[in-house]
């Protein structure tokens, strides 16, 4: 028996939106405060992926201007209909508020369109449903119209929609209120039509530990729906925090073309203890039917690390290397940058074979767009490192390796002056504090920097070239800083490739040969 490996997109890939055409699949996910955004796969057979590119990569379709982390772009619901596929979900802006839109393409790797945005669309987590007769419909949540009778209590509503004039029409509709009278956080629903009933699937209980989906159904799309009696159909909250697999929700279900149906769902890997370094992943899991009623990993009802594939025929895709020499003529896809990238500050054709980042005024630990070029942690145990040409020219200019949580929780490993003289030095930023854990003096522009994580065991490393030994810098660092159940937020670990004058004006650049990334058993 074949069986594969969750979670199927490791790392920083939550709000998991997937659907069929014909003998494809394809799957976005959400993406927050990073540029490009909406992560856009390309599957065969629901376990392997391949990066298609980002829905959102072009600044009039995504303005993170100053965006606070964790907001920005929030839940994307992935549909096809009639050769069109669309994406739609919310922006959420610093004062919380929350702005629908949706985008188009007849090619999902090709170019989107730029937003439709809808008016009178309150709440977040929008979905679209075609239904059989032509109509259209929206649906999304928002606080009750009667009033919320408890905190975070909201409904989920729906409300006809016309897509070729971009906007709502006829009136809401509230549909439900979720299966727990305290199972706050009504969220992320979808409608589907299977068998003559049409479904409401939903989150609930918050996206952190009490996660859970739940399901409704109804003869009619308006409603009244049922609740499911043995909802939640998915959570992991009763199995407590020891539970290798935690906040297990927000959930999309697909039908193969051989009529076996699969849900994707978001989910967290614990490491040393309820720490949570690579936010939440994209998981899969089996269901079947019973009763008109979908059952979840039957037999077992939880998801598992280690599950009997799907009845398709295995899809591989060609594995990117695990170092990046930057030869190509544009970034590779699994590279983002912090909020929309203004001004002209990297370069791969300045000096070929090589990224260069111009030295910005902005911090790492500023709401602003840094010269920073990074990637997602996505293993629990890993190796980074990269090789890096740099002179600083005056106090306070830097650069290296950052491996980032948030503005206020993250380590940079960087290269800077002290007292007039080139050092590496390793920071941790913690709750906004900084904290220099260790310096060295180092006279050489060309420097490698390494960093090793066992579990929440970090060690930093550099040397000149592949020639020298490595020289330890600094060993058991403290990783939990990289979790967001100490800097708070929905996003996962990012590193990546650093420069800055820190509030000044500067010429300088830092030259990275490659980046290198790989997991350790």
């Amino acid at each position: 028996m074949r069986t594969f490996r969750n979670p199927v997109l490791p790392g920083f890939y939550p709000d998991p939106s997937a659907i069929r055409v014909g003998e494809d699949y394809y799957l976005v996910t959400s993406s927050f405060e990073f540029f490009p955004g909406v992560p856009i796969f390309h599957s065969k057979d629901l376990v392997n992926w391949n990066q298609l590119g980002h829905v959102l990569n072009r600044p009039s379709q995504l303005n993170l201007e100053d965006i606070i982390p964790s907001r920005g772009i929030w839940a994307p619901t992935l549909r096809y209909h009639e050769g069109v596929f669309y994406m739609i979900t919310t922006f959420v802006d610093n004062d919380k508020e929350q702005h629908n839109f949706y985008v188009t393409a007849t090619d999902p790797a090709g170019e989107w369109s730029d937003p439709v945005w809808l008016e009178d669309a309150p709440g977040i987590d929008p979905s679209l449903f075609f239904d059989d007769d032509g109509k259209v419909y929206y649906t999304g949540n928002r606080v009750p119209p009667e009033g919320q009778d408890y905190p975070k209590h909201m409904d989920i509503w729906l409300q006809e929609i016309d897509l070729k004039s971009g906007g709502l029409v006829g009136p809401k509709h509230s549909i439900w209120q979720g299966a727990l009278k305290v199972g706050h956080a009504q969220e992320g629903p979808h409608i589907y039509k299977i068998g003559g009933w049409y479904y409401v699937l939903i989150a609930e209980g918050g996206t952190g530990h009490t996660h859970a989906v739940t399901i409704a159904r109804s003869r009619s799309v308006l409603g009244p729906y049922e609740g499911n009696k043995a909802n939640p159909i998915l959570t992991h909250r009763h199995l407590g925090r020891s539970y290798p697999i935690v906040n297990v929700g927000h959930a999309e279900l697909v039908e193969t073309q051989h009529g076996d149906w699969w849900m994707f769902c978001l989910a967290s890997r614990t490491c040393g203890g309820y720490y949570r370094n690579l936010g939440r992943e994209t998981f899969l899991t089996p269901v079947s039917w019973e009763n008109e009623w979908p059952v979840v990993n039957p037999g077992k009802g939880v998801v598992e690390f280690e599950t009997a594939a799907p009845d398709l025929p295995e899809q591989k895709w060609p594995q990117s290397p695990a170092r990046d020499d930057f030869t190509d003529g544009e970034l590779a896809l699994i590279w983002n940058f912090l909020r929309t990238p203004r001004g002209e500050f990297w370069s791969l054709s300045s000096r070929p074979g090589y990224l260069r980042l111009q030295l910005k005024p902005e911090r790492l630990s500023d709401l602003a767009n840094p010269s920073f070029v990074g990637r997602r942690q996505q293993h629990l145990s890993f190796r980074a490192a990269a090789d890096m040409t740099f002179g600083p020219q005056a106090e306070g200019e830097v650069a290296g390796l950052v491996l980032l949580q948030n503005e206020n929780y993250h380590f940079r490993y960087e290269l800077g002056l002290e007292a007039g003289k080139p050092a590496l030095r390793l920071i941790e930023r913690r709750n906004g504090q900084e904290k220099e854990f260790a310096s060295v003096p180092y006279n050489s522009e060309r420097v490698q920097l390494k960093v090793e994580a066992r579990g929440q065991n970090y060690s930093f490393y550099y040397r000149a070239d592949e020639r020298d030994k490595w020289n330890l810098l600094l060993g058991g660092a403290n990783g939990t800083v990289l979790s967001t159940d100490l800097a708070g937020g929905f996003t996962g670990a990012y590193m990546g490739m650093y420069a800055s004058s820190q509030g000044s004006e500067s010429t300088s650049y830092a030259d990275f040969d490659w980046f290198s990334y790989e997991e350790l058993n």
